[in-house]
């Protein structure tokens, strides 16, 4: 196959080349012509393009400017004529012209020369408008400064008249409002440099009049709280008058306050005073905390502090202070407790700063809070129960302790009515009663003894019937028999037994005093009443009553009387329980009802009484022993009685007929001792150790003294006594006496031991101790002297005899 080859482009023709080049050329001189375009571009083009590129744009650039002249040259001859014909006009024209430039050189001269005067008035217009000009500006930035030295000087004002709080305000407007409108000036910058120092001093001066009002309300709560204290005592009393006025239609007791003035309710239910008329005490009466004192200190420190955003720093600062000013108000007067004064003042001003606190608490925002407010009263309320615990243990005054357990319920009250929790007065209350029962016990145990100590422990003589009914109108005495007798009479009773009972009444009343405005039911009350008055009958009562007893100036016939009067104060103990439940209206069988005690006490004062009479009247039989004279070696008795055993049986039998008001079973055991005791005496006479010898003689003479001891007891010297009950006090005295009388020995030796014997209550321990003094008195040619010459066999048996007491009495020990 034959090759086909493609055929080869023709080169260009020099007539191309020349257009190439020529559309180029135009390019470029057309870039250079526009002004728009940057040269530097075009001209690097033409340079960079070819060799000898600069020399052909040379070439082509004078051929351009050949190009251009012959186009200008074709346009100057194309407009030449009318060129001609412009300027033969204008020469035709520089003649006129001539003239006007002339005209108008003299018009301008004279309008000049007439323009001149209104020239100069133009510019006294020009000066003036430009015064008004300046004027108004002054008056605009004067308007725009007025008001801030209008708020400034009236800030000034309120500084010096004390208004802080408006004066803060105005600062606060005048740093908002006005200076920014003018802060360009000078002066404004002086009054916002003042504004902080002034804001400065508004805090001290606010605080230091805060610190005045703590240091005034400190002395002001005293009268504040007396204030508040009377206010709610007289509300107490007047819900009291309104409620006897209920259940009784009128009322017109005289109803007293702490202020010392009388009201008098009367029955259209107004209440009236005594100073009737005495409108300043009654406008007075009306004062509350806030007429008092002045709050607007804490008020206006309050509002500063507030606007100032340093509220907390003014609200801690408050507190602590009140804090501190409560720590002092609890702290009581070291002798506070000795008048009712002290614990007046001590009350009003805890009340009183209480108060003031509940004032500010509802009157401020925040400054004082609940929690706050109950905190400062728990730790107070911590405080006074301490420290009323500690003075009213020093009152014995009872009188004292009653005036402090009505201002503790007068200050609860009044705190209970601002909303404090009380409860732990009224539980401290308690604590007082008790303290107030011991002052009372210890003041009535003072009245008991002086009533004891004046009393003439005899019979009350009665010698009218009024002296009668005066008595039983103190004592609930009623005897049928005695009421029979006629004037004069005497009573049983000594003139201590209606003292003591109207003495035991009166301590009810004052026991009742205390249960008064304690919120507490009859009940409550009558059980009060019923246990301090058992406390005084049980404790006081019953210990003056022992303490008389075991007096060594009581004798016998105290001590009788004495079991009189407790017999028939024991029988009043039931009008006591009367007494008590016609005061309380608790009927005595309610379940819970506490008895009186009165019984046991005055039983035991009773037994007390018996067994002191019991002794003392062993202590006389021992006097009247003590003044026996024996002489235990006489060869025979003088045939009478001694003369002190005489004088003992007289003592006694006076003694048992004073025993004739006493109960019969006391009245016989006191005989009974008193034989008892007498014959236990005279048989340890007739042992004693140290007599060694007693003759025949003696015995006879004791015999004598004996049988004039059971003729005493013969007479029955105190009824009731059975058969022959008394005499056998003696019994065992009068057998030893007849078995060395009778000298019955075989008789006592025989029947030893039998139930039956003659001889029962001869112990042979007795019989051979006297059996031994009779046998020793033979030294002296005494009675066996007698027997050895009379019958020597005589004192062989009674060898005999004293070998069978001592093998007996062996036995006996064995």
């Amino acid at each position: 196959m034959d090759k086909v080859y493609a055929a080869l482009p023709d080169p260009p023709s020099e007539i191309e080349e020349e257009k190439v080049e020529e559309k180029a050329f135009g390019n470029f001189f057309a870039e250079l012509e526009s002004v728009e375009l940057p040269l530097g571009t075009t001209l690097r083009s033409i340079y960079d393009d070819q060799p000898n590129a600069h020399k052909r744009f040379m070439e082509k650039l004078d051929a351009r400017i050949r190009n251009h002249d012959r186009e200008i040259e074709k346009m100057c001859n194309f407009h030449h004529q009318g060129f001609v014909d412009a300027i033969t006009e204008l020469l035709k024209v520089r003649a006129d012209s001539e003239k006007l430039m002339g005209q108008v050189t003299d018009t301008n001269r004279r309008l000049q020369d007439a323009g001149r005067d209104v020239t100069a008035q133009t510019e006294e217009v020009i000066c003036c408008r430009i015064q008004q000009r300046n004027m108004a500006t002054t008056v605009e930035k004067l308007q725009l400064c007025i008001p801030v030295l209008e708020m400034y000087s009236k800030l000034k004002e309120q500084l010096d008249s004390k208004r802080y709080y408006a004066a803060l305000k105005t600062m606060e407007q005048l740093e908002k409002v006005y200076i920014p409108r003018v802060s360009q000036y000078r002066f404004c910058q002086i009054m916002a440099e003042n504004l902080p120092r002034l804001r400065e001093e508004i805090k001290e001066i606010s605080m230091s009049d805060l610190k005045d009002f703590l240091e005034s309300i400190r002395k002001h709560s005293d009268k504040v709280g007396e204030t508040a204290m009377r206010q709610a005592q007289q509300h107490r009393t007047f819900n009291s008058a309104v409620a006897k006025q209920v259940h009784t239609g009128h009322y017109s007791k005289p109803v007293y306050s702490l202020s010392g003035r009388t009201h008098t309710h009367i029955s259209n239910g107004l209440l009236t005073d005594d100073d009737a008329g005495d409108e300043e005490e009654a406008d007075e009466e009306v004062l509350t905390a806030q007429d008092l004192v002045d709050f607007s200190p804490v008020y206006r420190c309050l509002h500063i502090y507030t606007v100032l955003g340093d509220r907390e720093t003014f609200e801690n600062y408050y507190r602590k202070q009140r804090k501190k000013q409560a720590r002092l108000v609890l702290q009581p007067q070291a002798n506070m407790h000795e008048t009712v004064e002290g614990y007046r003042r001590y009350f009003n001003q805890i009340v009183g700063f209480f108060v003031v606190e509940d004032h500010i608490l509802h009157a401020t925002r925040g400054l004082v809070t609940r929690v706050f407010t109950d905190e400062l009263w728990n730790m107070a309320l911590s405080k006074i129960i301490a420290v009323l615990r500690t003075h009213s243990s020093y009152c014995d005054d009872p009188d004292l302790v009653l005036e402090l357990k009505n201002l503790i319920v007068i200050c609860a009250d009044t705190l209970q009515g601002y909303g404090f929790p009380v409860n732990r007065l009224f539980d401290l209350l308690f604590e007082v009663r008790d303290q107030y029962n011991e002052t009372l016990l210890k003041k009535w145990a003072v009245v008991f003894r002086e009533i004891f100590e004046s009393d003439n422990y005899s019979p009350i003589p009665v010698e009218t019937e009024e002296e009668y009914k005066l008595v039983t109108s103190r004592f609930p005495f009623h005897d049928p028999e005695i009421e029979k007798q006629d004037f004069p009479k005497k009573l049983p009773m000594s003139q201590s037994v209606p003292q003591i009972y109207t003495q035991v009444k009166e301590f009810i009343y004052a026991s009742l005093k205390f249960s008064e405005s304690l919120h507490r039911s009859s009940t409550e009350i009558d059980d009060m009443l019923r246990k301090s008055t058992n406390l005084l009958l049980t404790r006081t009562l019953s210990s003056c009553l022992q303490n008389l007893i075991k007096k060594p100036h009581i004798g016998l016939t105290e001590l009788v009387q004495i079991i009189i009067n407790t017999t028939h104060l024991e029988q009043a103990c039931k009008y006591l329980e009367e007494f008590i439940t016609n005061i309380t209206n608790v009927s005595p069988e309610t379940v819970h009802t506490t008895r009186l005690y009165g019984l046991s006490t005055f039983k035991d004062a009773r037994h007390a009484a018996e067994g002191e009479i019991y002794t003392k009247l062993n202590q006389k039989i021992d006097e009247f022993i003590q003044l026996a004279d024996y002489e235990w070696s006489m060869a025979e008795s003088d045939g009478r009685a001694s003369g002190y055993l005489m004088d003992l049986i007289n003592f006694l039998r006076s003694t048992f007929q004073v025993f004739t008001h006493l109960p019969g079973k006391v009245a016989q055991t006191a005989c009974m001792s008193a034989c008892k005791h007498l014959s236990t005496s005279l048989m340890q006479m007739l042992l004693d150790t140290e007599l060694k010898q007693i003759s025949m003689g003696a015995i006879q003479q004791f015999n004598l003294d004996v049988m004039q001891c059971e003729l005493f007891a013969s007479s029955e010297p105190v009824p009731g006594f059975q058969g022959d009950t008394l005499q056998l006090a003696f019994i065992d005295l009068r057998q030893l006496l007849d078995l060395f009388m009778v000298w019955d020995w075989s008789t006592y030796l025989a029947d030893y031991g039998q139930p039956n014997s003659k001889y029962l209550r001869v112990n042979p321990a007795t019989a051979l101790a006297l059996l031994e003094k009779m046998k020793d008195t033979n030294k002296k040619n005494n009675i066996f002297s007698q027997f050895r010459k009379n019958d020597r066999d005589k004192q062989k048996l009674i060898e005999t005899v004293v070998k069978q007491l001592r093998s007996l009495v062996n036995g006996m020990s064995s």
